[in-house]
């Protein structure tokens, strides 16, 4: 044990005079929790100075152990390198922050939520209720906590029955979009540095867990092992934030719904690039699978109608026949699909796009042709040959012809 040095010091401070024992100039850790003590953890060159002048050390000297608390030239705060001591010892620093305001942890360190009254989708007017819908609301409406897992075909309204269910239902909705690059502070939280001061964000699942809110996880394929983070989320417990030493309970009404192009089980058939295999344990802690079909030609007119109202589209006859061939067309082209005929195929989200630039344009050849040329020239003379084939009313013409109509 090694002992402090002490000096005999007069303390100039005090008016009556008096001799008391202090630590030499050396001893740093003395002379800086009395400067924090007297001036605050944010300090400038002015309070150093005349803390110097009161205390045996010179403002050389004391500068020299405050250099690695310095933010810039002739200002120094405790508070950031006490902080970022903590940190390194337990994670490495994240992305950016959110829109949020202050609290205060339990260790100290100022802690941040997301400031939103309201997380309720809006009513879409647009929205057709068809599959798996009215067993995914009961769900959401249960306020039970009960994760569930969709999977699709990409374009066949997935993401968009579990807003209007939530809408429907008056429930919060927080949605994650996931990709291979999400991890656990995406998802629980981290440290972010604003303003000088080391704050903590909670991350979309913790603000779910605290509002009692659905936690939409899209696209869940495309997540890499980091997604394990979740494990007793999705038992229904709650969460301990090792960074914070805090434990998250979940709000009655809380749950988890996940949706995904594949099963979690890869893409076989290259059709789904990105999308991983997931962890068996992480997949069982899904009760349910909704398994999601494109709608049928009937709920798919009514589909396009309701979007071709809502973008002033008369409905006229010619309009309403435009609507069947387009029904019709990507039916056809999903069975041939299911067949092996085609590797392709005509989602009803590529149906909307077709609907939204007739509006645009007014030119059903070039609506429907713009809209084709995200496929490769074959595939995309093939769908088009098939659409005249339906569709008596559009010149049979070139896909480059259609286009620059």
């Amino acid at each position: 044990m090694v002992a402090i040095p002490f000096t005999l010091w007069y303390d100039k401070d005090k008016q009556n005079k008096f001799l008391k024992f202090m630590p030499t100039t050396y001893d740093s850790n003395f002379h800086l929790d009395n400067i924090v003590e007297k001036y605050g953890k944010k300090l400038d060159a002015d309070m150093v100075k005349a803390y110097c002048e009161t205390h045996p050390i010179g403002y050389q000297t004391i500068t020299k152990f405050l250099n690695k608390y310095k933010t810039k030239r002739g200002h120094w705060n405790v508070t950031v390198k006490q902080a970022k001591q903590q940190l390194e010892q337990s994670y490495v620093a994240p992305s950016a922050p959110v829109k949020s305001v202050a609290t205060q942890s339990k260790v100290g360190l100022a802690k941040t939520t997301i400031d939103v009254e309201n997380l309720i989708p809006d009513k879409d007017p647009t929205f057709v209720k068809f599959g798996q819908f009215p067993d995914l609301k009961k769900v959401i409406a249960s306020n039970l906590f009960y994760p569930v897992f969709i999977t699709g075909m990409s374009g066949n309204g997935k993401t968009f029955g579990v807003e209007q269910a939530c809408a429907e239902t008056g429930r919060e909705l927080i949605r994650v979009n996931i990709t291979v690059e999400t991890d656990e502070d995406d998802l629980i939280g981290g440290f972010r540095l604003v303003n000088g001061e080391t704050v903590w964000h909670n991350g979309a699942v913790i603000e779910a867990l605290e509002r009692g809110a659905i936690l939409l996880l899209d696209e869940i394929d495309l997540a890499s092992n980091k997604i394990m983070c979740l494990q007793s989320i999705l038992e229904g417990k709650g969460v301990f934030l090792k960074k914070i030493g805090e434990y998250v309970k979940p709000k009655a009404g809380f749950n988890v719904i996940a949706t995904a192009n594949t099963k979690g089980k890869g893409s076989d058939d290259g059709r789904f690039i990105g999308t991983n295999v997931l962890n068996e344990a992480f997949l069982e802690r899904f009760p349910v699978t909704f398994e999601q079909e494109y709608p049928t030609v009937k709920t798919e007119i009514k589909i396009l109608t309701a979007l071709s109202e809502s973008l002033k589209i008369p409905m006229i006859g010619e309009h309403v026949q435009f609507i069947k061939h387009l029904c019709d067309w990507s039916d056809i082209v999903r069975r041939t699909f299911k067949d092996g005929g085609v590797d392709e195929i005509i989602s009803t989200r590529r149906l909307t796009h077709i609907i939204r630039a007739y509006s645009i344009f007014g030119n059903k050849e070039k609506s429907v042709q713009i809209c084709l040329n995200r496929f490769d020239e074959e595939t995309k003379e093939s769908f088009w040959s098939l659409y005249t084939k339906l569709d008596d009313t559009v010149v049979s013409q070139t896909p480059e012809d259609a286009t620059n109509g």
